[in-house]
This record gives structure tokens, C-alpha cells and sequence, in this order.
């Protein structure tokens, strides 16, 4: 059974962060916030939830680009008991999959736990002032096949923050595993 997002928490500001990316840079929330909004993904390279949508990721990521929405992934997984979220293996996964934003590794999960994350995908959409918008999913699946009709709910909520600085009253949450917690 997938564990589901809680309602969007509107206004709620983005924490600021600093964390290592899959090209060995260190990048900070004010390293990657858009003019326009700012896409704070929770995701890991194991999860059938994000695989199943992990294409439609990068090309959402690509159309927010180009109207000043800036996108980043993070991985907080337990990589010692799932080591296919290892950094070695999130650097593969990001070039396999041609992210075309910073994907960074929050070793310590202390990044996750302030944001509240609870499942791989977790999408915290904000808007330029980096107040959370949009807390949904990317789009319906069903039997982890994305259903196809237009544009995704992740898409067109985030397009409405860069036009109007607020997200939809409604949104569906997104749905997927767990994030993998250490137990120490």
C-alpha cells in the first residue's frame, strides 16, 4: 500500500538547506531557487513510484525551466539497507535518466525530516517568495503506468504558481514508498 502526502501546507516556507550533488558540488536552496518558483522533489532511484514517472520528471523539469521554475531532487533513502540509493548509484541514476536538475544526497535525512517528506515522489512546488504552494502528485497512475492526458497535475499547478504566485485550492496527493529512516 502506498504511503500518501498530507494537504498541502499553503505558505509554508521552503527550509533552507545545503547539500552535496551528483556533480560533488555543494548547492543551497538560494543556489537553486527560480525567479519564478521553486520544484523541491523527494525522490531515490529504487522506488517503482519514482521510476514509473521518472521520465515525465525530467521533461516537466524542462518546461518549467524555460518559465524561471527551477527544479531539484533529493534522496534521503537509508543507503546502507538500500544500497541502490547509494550516492554512486544516484549519480548513475541521474545520468542514465538525463536529470537536467541537481539531484543531492541528504545523508544525514535531516533535510526530509524538516520538510516533513514522507514518500518517494514528494513534490514541494513553491513560488518565487519560496512559499509552498503545491504539495500533490505528478499525475495518476494506475498499476505504477502513468495515465496519459495532457499535461501533468505537477505541471499545470506549477505553471499556475509562476503566473499567478498561488497554487490549485485542489490537489491530489502523491502516493509512493515510504522513505527509507535509519533506525539508528
Amino acid at each position: 500500500m502506498p504511503i500518501q502526502t498530507p494537504i498541502c501546507d499553503f505558505g509554508q516556507k521552503a527550509i533552507p538547506f545545503e547539500l552535496k550533488s551528483t556533480d560533488n558540488k555543494i548547492l543551497s536552496l538560494e543556489d537553486i531557487k527560480g525567479k519564478n518558483g521553486t520544484l523541491i522533489m523527494f525522490i531515490c532511484n529504487h522506488c517503482p513510484y519514482v521510476k514509473a514517472v521518472t521520465k515525465e520528471i525530467v521533461e516537466d523539469c524542462n518546461e518549467l525551466k524555460k518559465i524561471g521554475i527551477n527544479s531539484v531532487a533529493i534522496c534521503a533513502n537509508d543507503a546502507e539497507n538500500y544500497p541502490e540509493d547509494s550516492f554512486e548509484n544516484m549519480i548513475k541514476f541521474s545520468k542514465d535518466n538525463n536529470f537536467n536538475f541537481p539531484y543531492l544526497n541528504d545523508e544525514t535525512q535531516n533535510i526530509a525530516k524538516a520538510y516533513d517528506a514522507v514518500c518517494t515522489p514528494d513534490f514541494f512546488g513553491y513560488n518565487k517568495n519560496l512559499e509552498l504552494q503545491y504539495r500533490g502528485r505528478l499525475r495518476e497512475l494506475r498499476n505504477l503506468i502513468p495515465v496519459k492526458e495532457g499535461e501533468s497535475d505537477l505541471l499545470k499547478a506549477m505553471k499556475q504558481i509562476a503566473n499567478t504566485g498561488e497554487g490549485p485550492k485542489d490537489q491530489i496527493p502523491s502516493a509512493g514508498c515510504s522513505i527509507k529512516w535509519k533506525t539508528n
